[in-house]
């Protein structure tokens, strides 16, 4: 007699179930071979152990456990790499794996719900925006495009510092300037944090105060990120921060939009003029595998805003602070200078290559100070294995540029600032060479590095070339506080005040002002 065909059904079911009961009994009896580290408290984790300073508190974890080790930050586990092979592990070898972006309060309320480049997940959404980065927004052609703006604003910048000579000046505040001028003109054509019209939209200070909020945002642990069900309480009270904040930006933003989308109106074969114009034509383009809405082009321009004012700004400062502290090394750099340049002249962007000594002060400075002593988290895709221990999808991982650079297996000296270390060395700051990672590497490397690195050695030589550097007062290099806060970026806890003096001829001065009148 024939079976029934619930019967054949249910026994199918009965089996299904079977092999999939034994499949997780078998997936939890196999014990995994996890990285070493603090043994985590119920709820919080390891949250205990991380204090004001992160970056401070993982370096000596690592110290202790290792250059892999895992902890976790409430519910979610973390595996922290700080060496230069276990950071290749995750950013090339495995660096596929790796490409995805854990979910924060940061990416939801203050990048248009993980819109921008940064925390956008892997996907098709974010293969296209690092796309039009490196093809359309940052190219080499679209960056040289633009080198009239930065030599245009460079002169600028250095006329303001001559204008305060003897006079003592925050430094930070001057080259944010220079950095939040550049790039405003590449992105939005024009400075808008000057007046236009009868309405000024942001002063300059109000504008930086916004992106040092961004940025500090952006990099803080929220409790919320690592306990999702305390997170409406918004014990710290920095979701509030960031919606405050994101409703400012987006005020502006519209603005800016707005504004572009005015001037292309009714043109004809209308030629992009800033990165804007780039987006808003882009965000039409029928044939993109995603539409890019107006809320994606808004969260580029953020982006780019941002990351291409605050890394060359926290940068020079550093590399001032720290040679003048090094008075021996700063006398040093101007021989170089006044041999290479000459003392008739500006440093030109096509100077740097034969300025090596200035180089290897932005890169010390960089490996010292990084920018981003964490690189942006990333989060395992699937499961894999790194140096012989188990790393489980959907794990967190973070890379510890800043112990890496105090690697004592790595560096001589690692606590010293010493630029001869890369006097005749081929390390780059382009995601090759893994014991310096100023910008990260892999497919998640800031894809604007390239114009970091020309803004930060064209703005450190010309400090150096045209002027002379002390600290004011009767205050010597031992009063010279090098403490940070951390955020996304890292820069002084206390800014740099400095007096400049001039170190070339007058009519050098008058000549490149004049120039831009």
């Amino acid at each position: 007699m024939d079976t029934p065909s619930w019967v054949s059904y249910f026994i199918a079911l009965l089996a299904t179930l079977a092999f999939i009961l034994l499949y997780i009994r078998l997936r939890r009896g196999r014990k995994l071979n996890l990285p070493p580290g603090p043994k985590p408290w119920p709820i919080i984790g390891n949250l205990n152990l991380i204090g004001s300073l992160p970056h401070r508190s993982i370096h000596a974890l690592s110290l202790k456990f290792g250059h892999i080790m895992q902890l976790k930050f409430g519910s979610f586990p973390v595996v922290i790499v700080s060496s230069v092979e276990m950071a290749k592990a995750i950013l090339k070898t495995n660096d596929i794996i790796f490409t995805d972006r854990p979910k924060n309060a940061a990416g939801k309320y203050t990048t248009y719900n993980y819109s921008d480049i940064t925390w956008s997940p892997y996907g098709p959404y974010w293969r296209q925006a690092r796309k039009i980065c490196l093809t359309e927004l940052f190219s080499a052609k679209r960056l040289e495009s633009y080198s009239h703006i930065r030599r245009e604003e460079m002169i600028l910048f250095l006329k303001k510092l001559y204008e305060s000579c003897g006079t003592p000046i925050v430094l930070k505040d001057h080259l944010s300037t220079l950095s939040l001028n550049v790039i405003s003109r590449m992105v939005f054509g024009k400075k808008y944090t000057e007046t236009t019209g009868d309405a000024e939209i942001l002063t300059p200070k109000e504008f930086m105060e916004m992106l040092d909020e961004l940025f500090l945002l952006n990099g803080v642990l929220d409790i919320g990120d690592s306990i999702p069900w305390l997170s409406f309480m918004d014990l710290q009270g920095y979701i509030k921060r960031m919606k405050a904040l994101s409703k400012k930006f987006d005020r502006f933003l519209e603005h800016v939009l707005d504004e572009h989308n005015e001037r292309r109106k009714g043109v004809k074969d209308y030629v992009a003029k800033d990165m804007v114009d780039v987006l808003l034509q882009l965000s039409e383009d029928p044939t993109l595998e995603v539409k890019i809405e107006r809320h994606g082009v808004k969260a580029f321009t953020q982006d780019m805003i941002a990351g291409g004012s605050e890394s060359s700004a926290v940068t020079v400062e550093w590399a001032i602070s720290e040679l003048l502290k090094k008075p021996e090394i700063l006398a040093k750099a101007t021989e170089e200078l006044d041999s290479v340049i000459g003392r008739e002249r500006w440093v030109e962007e096509k100077d740097i290559e034969n300025l090596p000594y200035i180089d290897s002060i932005a890169k010390e400075t960089m490996r010292l100070h990084p920018v981003a002593p964490m690189l942006t988290p990333r989060v395992a895709r699937q499961d894999c294995r790194i140096n012989g221990y188990d790393i489980p999808k959907g794990t967190r991982a973070l890379v510890s540029v800043w112990t890496i650079g105090r690697d004592p297996s790595v560096w001589d000296n690692p606590n010293e600032f010493c630029p001869e270390r890369f006097l005749g060395k081929s390390i780059d700051v382009k995601g090759h060479d893994f014991e310096l990672l100023p910008f990260g590497a892999g497919r998640r490397m800031c894809p604007g590095y390239g114009l970091g690195i020309k803004v930060i050695q064209a703005s450190l030589a010309n400090v150096l070339h045209g002027f002379t550097w002390r600290l004011p007062g009767n205050a010597t290099k031992d009063d010279l506080n090098m403490e940070e806060i951390f955020g996304l970026s890292t820069p002084k806890k206390y800014p740099l005040h400095s007096v400049a003096e001039p170190r070339l001829p007058l009519h050098m001065y008058s000549c490149s002002f004049s120039s831009l009148t």
